[in-house]
């Protein structure tokens, strides 16, 4: 079991039943998901640079990524529809996990000028997003390899009902938001 697993297992479980009063387990906020999205708009023109963004996620993630593709077609931006424009990865279980650990405690201390993440980014349903400028933030990415410095979304998804108790949930599993 991973680090972040055993803390939810023991010490927020019950932060969270004393601060919200659950009469039920079933009641008590959990991580649902986490999907990973990067979108390049080179790979309308180019489609090696989708390779590179495909390969930059497995290795971030560990899970192959699935390509995404365009829904509309939009003269501006020379894009057909069916067009592959991006990729994600929906993590669950363990490599969620693992990957949550890694994210809040290794990554985002690298972010040059870090004071903490938005507090108030969540969508009304208990969900959070993230932006991130750039994938050099990830341990495994080697700053020599990378043709392009990209930018992806990491929306964590729980089962919580609120924004404050997903807010007080994340708290409780380590993430650095802003005083």
């Amino acid at each position: 079991m991973n680090r972040l697993q055993e803390k939810y297992q023991t010490e927020v479980r019950k932060a969270l039943v004393e601060k919200f009063g659950y009469k039920n387990v079933m009641q008590i906020p959990k991580l649902e998901k986490v999907v990973v999205n990067l979108t390049t708009k080179d790979a309308v023109g180019n489609p090696k640079s989708l390779d590179a963004a495909v390969a930059d996620i497995a290795t971030i993630t560990g899970q192959k990524p699935l390509v995404t593709r365009a829904k509309k077609s939009l003269a501006n931006w020379k894009l057909r529809k069916g067009m592959p424009i991006g990729c994600k990865v929906t993590l669950r279980g363990v490599r969620m996990y693992e990957f949550l650990d890694k994210f809040m405690n290794v990554a985002l201390p690298r972010v040059r000028d870090f004071r903490g993440v938005e507090a108030n980014s969540f969508d009304g349903r208990g969900n959070y997003a993230i932006g991130l400028k750039e994938q050099l933030i990830f341990p495994e990415i080697n700053y020599d390899k990378i043709e392009k410095i990209r930018g992806l979304n990491i929306v964590i998804v729980t089962t919580a009902r609120t924004d404050e108790e997903a807010r007080e949930f994340l708290r409780l599993m380590g993430m650095p938001f802003k005083a």
